[in-house]
């Protein structure tokens, strides 16, 4: 088996667009006997807490708010992704807690015998200097026309509120440069299922 940095497992992180299959992706390795740490759940849980809560309301008004008094996670991310001194207040707030509890997380797996590799699926990973916390780096390539299709179907958000939300982040082609593998997800699921596993065998071979 493989040995990561720091002489424990593995640490696998996943690169590519909004809506290009990370998380799909990150899934199919958790088939593959690896933890898979996912920011998006964490931050969502965060917002949960009591005092978090209290600060991102503190911070961005009651009109984030439901009927039922807690966060609305669409109404927050509408105000967040139309200002970028807004995400920043917001970042500064969520970042530190979500790093932290990843950093739990990897301990935690670090001592699980029947974990393979762990695998990170952080969509601000780059910006928030964490590819240098992962032994591999994937990319997962998928063209616009799918991701606009995706974001549509999810029900997310519609094609200039994907471009908005890119622009928030480091360009795909410096990500893409950055990464030790690339997974194409321009085709159906089976085929992109056999390409990770093609990949891990590549990674936990490749040391």
């Amino acid at each position: 088996m493989a040995v990561g940095k720091s002489g424990a497992k593995p640490v696998i992180g996943i690169l590519g667009g909004v809506c290009s299959g990370k998380s799909t992706v990150a899934a199919e390795f958790a088939k593959l006997g690896c933890a898979v740490i996912d920011a998006d759940k964490i931050a969502h849980e965060l917002l949960g807490k009591k005092d978090v809560a209290e600060k991102v309301v503190a911070t961005f008004g009651a009109g984030i708010l439901n009927s039922a008094g807690k966060i609305d996670n669409k109404k927050l991310a509408n105000i967040v992704f139309a200002d970028a001194d807004k995400l920043s207040s917001l970042n500064r707030i969520i970042h530190p807690l979500v790093l932290e509890r990843a950093e739990e997380l990897i301990r935690q797996y670090n001592s699980q015998n029947k974990v393979k590799a762990i695998v990170l699926d952080m969509p601000l990973l780059v910006e928030v200097g964490w590819e240098k916390r992962c032994d591999k780096l994937i990319f997962v390539e998928c063209n616009w026309q799918l991701r606009v299709e995706r974001a549509k179907k999810m029900g997310f958000f519609d094609e200039n509120q994907l471009k908005i939300r890119e622009n928030f982040q480091i360009s795909l082609d410096n990500k893409a440069n950055l990464t030790d593998n690339t997974i194409d997800n321009n085709s159906g699921f089976s085929v992109l299922a056999k390409r990770v596993v093609d990949t891990f065998s590549y990674i936990v071979g490749s040391g």
